[in-house]
């Protein structure tokens, strides 16, 4: 390494042991005033991580004073930058709780739900967390009708009904994966596949989940004892119409016509069973 590098590498390691030195300097003191303007010179450097050390300990030392609005908001948002979104979101809340009239309370309002949003888990997962966003997007589109944020907001929720309703088709999926295991696992599949349907009649899964009704009623029938068979192929055949109906040029149009072709042989047998 070359000397002019070397000593570049000597002045930062300098500057670098000042800077700690100072912080720690800064921790064994009392002086509060000066705690608080150097964990707002760190906040704006993005040093998040010494600004919410020094502002964890000022949120309760400044409580009630003129400066406890700014503390709990800037201590809010270094947690949210240190992507501690659970205590982010809490302190958030506290910020409304405590100035519901501040200059950020709407900010605020809102990162409080998007707290919950950054905290959602993947679909295959339990996403009461999701449900939990939902729920505060909604409170601050109540709250704020007029805002900037309403549409994001929107957006935002949309996405997480969406995952909630991949949630439930991956249920409906795997009851359908089960199949006669342990019992009619179709049947379990047709009525979770229903009940998100009726939740979320909007979703992008509209067509996978009706197509797995359509498939799990279908394996019903096929399977079926002969005293209930009749009344499940025509059933399924129902079901088959519905489907084609609102999706004709779907990507599961050819597996439908496949199943109606077997449900249709089946109900001219019934009918020729019938006409004798």
């Amino acid at each position: 390494m070359k000397l002019k590098h070397l000593l570049v590498v000597f002045v930062l390691l300098g500057l670098i042991g000042t800077g700690c030195s100072n912080y720690q300097k800064l921790l064994k003191s009392q002086d509060y005033e000066l705690w608080y303007t150097e964990a707002i010179k760190y906040y704006e450097k993005e040093d998040y991580t010494r600004s919410a050390t020094l502002l964890g300990q000022l949120v309760n030392i400044y409580r009630g004073t003129d400066k406890a609005e700014e503390v709990n908001y800037v201590y809010a948002n270094c947690l949210y930058g240190l992507h501690d979104f659970l205590t982010a979101g809490h302190y958030y809340r506290e910020y409304v709780s405590n100035f519901p009239a501040g200059d950020y309370a709407e900010e605020c309002q809102f990162m409080s739900a998007y707290c919950y949003y950054e905290r959602s888990p993947k679909p295959r997962l339990d996403q009461t967390t999701t449900e939990e966003a939902i729920q505060e997007f909604q409170l601050f589109i109540n709250m704020y009708p007029n805002s900037a944020r309403v549409e994001e907001s929107t957006r935002l929720m949309d996405e997480l009904r969406d995952k909630l309703v991949f949630k439930s088709y991956l249920n409906a999926k795997l009851y359908y994966n089960l199949g006669d295991y342990l019992g009619n696992n179709y049947k379990s599949a047709v009525i979770a596949a229903q009940n998100s349907l009726r939740d979320f009649p909007d979703t992008k899964y509209r067509e996978e989940l009706s197509f797995l009704i359509l498939e799990s009623k279908y394996i019903q029938a096929v399977n079926s004892v002969e005293e209930k068979k009749e009344e499940r192929v025509r059933d399924t055949m129902d079901e088959y119409y519905s489907f084609v109906n609102e999706f004709p040029e779907g990507k599961y149009r050819k597996k439908a016509d496949r199943i109606f072709e077997d449900t249709d042989k089946m109900l001219n047998d019934y009918d020729q069973v019938a006409v004798k």
